[in-house]
């Protein structure tokens, strides 16, 4: 089968539009309604109901997206295999949750590349459905999140605590102050929204929510307000004067997990590079 007719039955079930998944696609859209059509012949059932200003999946085309974005993880992995140059003995795909680049992944990889030159890598930024997704099919070999997935079939391994602390643009405020006064809410996950509830049952609904830590750094730099944040992340500005700890505010802990499939073939370069690369207090846990 011709993969680029998965490419395009992806592309079409995520826009829900012929029109727009070619213009994704730098095709015309009679080439992605000639590629669907030859992807039904092939498979022998409709894939898409098809209306005007509506295109939806059907069960089959459902049950095909799944699959489908394995199988081209998959192909683009062994295209990346082939050409990976003689001199590299491993060729390994990372992917972390946006928040913790930020955090330390960055300096990690940094660190990994100067003591792995042997090791090839592509590192991505994606979510954590994506990431599971993808450690299902085999089509990525390590993942970095906040929350543990507990499933049976990847072993989970905390590599760092990450202290999130209430910091504000301006000094010497109260805790009531900066939940009501420009509070934004960052989505640290669901362990730190518990937590959150926890300490904070009778906040009003906050000035804005945010799925990225930097993104509330940047609005308390420009606009002002109060939000939680990695400590890493808001030290310097802290010391510049910038921005100020919240007295009496709580620190939240986060802890970041390293995510990989118990039956990876290259299991055990995974586990020496997380000993070579990471903290020294990770905890393994197989769940």
């Amino acid at each position: 089968m011709d993969i680029e007719l998965l490419k395009t039955f992806l592309e079409v079930s995520r826009t829900r539009h012929f029109g727009k998944a070619a213009e994704n696609l730098f095709v015309t859209q009679s080439a992605v309604s000639a590629r669907i059509k030859l992807l039904e012949e092939t498979v022998g059932i409709p894939l898409f109901y098809r209306a005007r200003n509506n295109i939806q999946l059907t069960a089959a085309g459902q049950k095909l997206v799944r699959d489908a974005e394995g199988i081209v993880n998959l192909w683009n992995r062994a295209r990346q295999q082939v050409l990976v140059r003689d001199e590299i003995e491993t060729f390994l795909t990372i992917s972390g949750v946006p928040s913790l680049w930020d955090i330390f992944l960055q300096d990690w990889l940094e660190r990994l590349c100067r003591i792995k030159a042997n090791t090839m890598f592509q590192a991505d930024v994606q979510g954590r459905e994506a990431q599971l997704r993808m450690l299902r099919d085999g089509s990525l070999d390590l993942a970095f999140t906040f929350d543990n997935p507990n499933e049976s079939n990847l072993i989970s391994r905390e590599v760092t605590q990450v202290p999130l602390i209430l910091v504000s643009a301006q000094s010497e405020i109260t805790i009531d102050q900066a939940m009501s006064d420009g509070y934004i809410l960052v989505d640290w996950g669901t362990s730190f929204a518990l937590a959150h509830a926890q300490h904070f049952p009778d906040m009003p609904p906050p000035a804005l929510r945010v799925g990225l830590g930097r993104i509330a750094l940047s609005l308390l730099l420009n606009v002002g307000g109060a939000a939680y944040l990695a400590a890493p992340t808001a030290r310097s500005h802290l010391e510049a004067g910038e921005l100020f700890v919240v007295g009496d505010a709580p620190t939240i802990e986060r802890a970041a997990f390293a995510i990989y499939a118990r039956d990876n073939d290259r299991r055990q370069i995974i586990e020496s590079i997380l000993d070579e690369g990471l903290t020294d207090d990770g905890k393994d846990s197989e769940v």
